[in-house]
């Protein structure tokens, strides 16, 4: 089969090779990809910004139907729709696996990373990491329960009450699930980005959220103030992993104000105004990847129409065309890619 895969670290070394078909083991399921998203990581990892485990096949947002299924597999049968959590292998004895934090293990092989993962014809996944996709979530749709499930952990670490101000930073396909599942909380949301942006901040409007601001023609903070009688919103959701727009959350924010850290800067160690925090007495949480516990309510978001994840696809390819969807999502002309698998 033909599979995507990054061959060596640094910039580009992104190939499409011909690899056997994977075979299921003992309490594994093998998936037939039907759709894979392209995820912010996956540009870092082309870029060489983000390290994974070389040679391997990228591709960790997927849908697609159980063909195969090993020994102790009875969740499952062939022919089920279903997606599945990038968690490949986890030591299942430190406290993180003990608390089902199976994000922060130290032992942790995620698919896509140090596993082969979605960006061709099969995968095999662990079944304790296999989702089935509930009757009113289409194939399209279930191929991006997993960053709707990063951005349910991220909002799942804030406390949202009805009728609070947040703030989304940065309207990519992160910040825009952002954005819908803080709204299903009850919260009022601007979501904010450049000019750049026309297209993604037009899809907002779309979505139903409330505020759609280009900060480059509106001042933000000066709308913020206005909705709040200049306390300041009560959530900043920084979704961009831009340096600048990380301190200008920390400004948006009201005293008492929870700030959380969703996107991924290109570099660790970034200039962040730790006085403000200090002063304003303002809760920092970062927010690494998902867990098990976030897929069955995000896919239920989606189910229930909370979430409207298919019309942000602006763009499909076949993985044989990555150079295609790599330059849609830079220009800033694409919102969500989704790969195809290719015979």
């Amino acid at each position: 089969m033909k599979a995507l895969v990054k061959t060596e670290l640094g910039f580009g070394n992104l190939e499409i090779q011909e690899k056997q078909e994977p075979v299921v083991g003992d309490g594994q399921v093998k998936i037939e990809v039907k759709y894979a998203g392209v995820c912010g990581s996956d540009i870092h990892t082309y870029e060489g910004h983000y390290k994974v485990k070389v040679p391997v096949t990228l591709g960790h947002e997927f849908s697609g139907v159980v063909v195969d299924i090993g020994e102790g597999v009875t969740e499952f049968k062939i022919g089920d729709r279903v997606t599945s959590e990038t968690t490949f292998y986890v030591c299942g004895t430190c406290e993180y696996c003990k608390n089902g934090d199976y994000n922060l293990c130290n032992y942790r092989k995620g698919l896509g990373t140090q596993q082969d993962g979605g960006f061709a014809k099969y995968l095999i996944a662990r079944k304790q990491s296999v989702h089935h996709l509930p009757e009113h979530v289409d194939d399209r749709s279930a191929a991006m329960t997993e960053p709707l499930a990063c951005t349910h952990h991220a909002v799942d670490k804030t406390e949202i009450n009805e009728g609070d101000l947040v703030v989304v930073i940065g309207p990519g396909p992160i910040g825009l699930f952002t954005a819908q599942v803080a709204k299903s909380r009850g919260a009022r949301i601007i979501i904010a980005g450049l000019s750049n942006d026309q297209i993604r901040l037009k899809k907002a409007e779309e979505l139903g959220i409330d505020y759609a601001v280009n900060i480059q023609e509106q001042d933000l903070k000066e709308l913020v103030n206005k909705l709040t009688d200049s306390y300041g919103a009560d959530v900043v959701f920084e979704c961009s992993g831009a340096v600048q727009a990380a301190n200008q959350a920390l400004d948006l924010l009201k005293k008492k104000g929870q700030y959380g850290q969703v996107g991924i800067f290109p570099h660790s160690e970034v200039s962040f105004d730790l006085e403000k925090i200090i002063q304003k007495e303002i809760r920092v949480v970062g927010s690494r990847s998902q867990k098990s516990a976030d897929w069955e309510p995000s896919l239920e978001l989606m189910n229930s129409g909370r979430v409207n994840a298919q019309s942000l696809v602006t763009h499909e390819y076949p993985i044989t065309q990555w150079e295609q969807a790599y330059q849609a999502i830079k220009s800033g002309e694409a919102i969500k890619v989704l790969l195809t698998p290719v015979e």
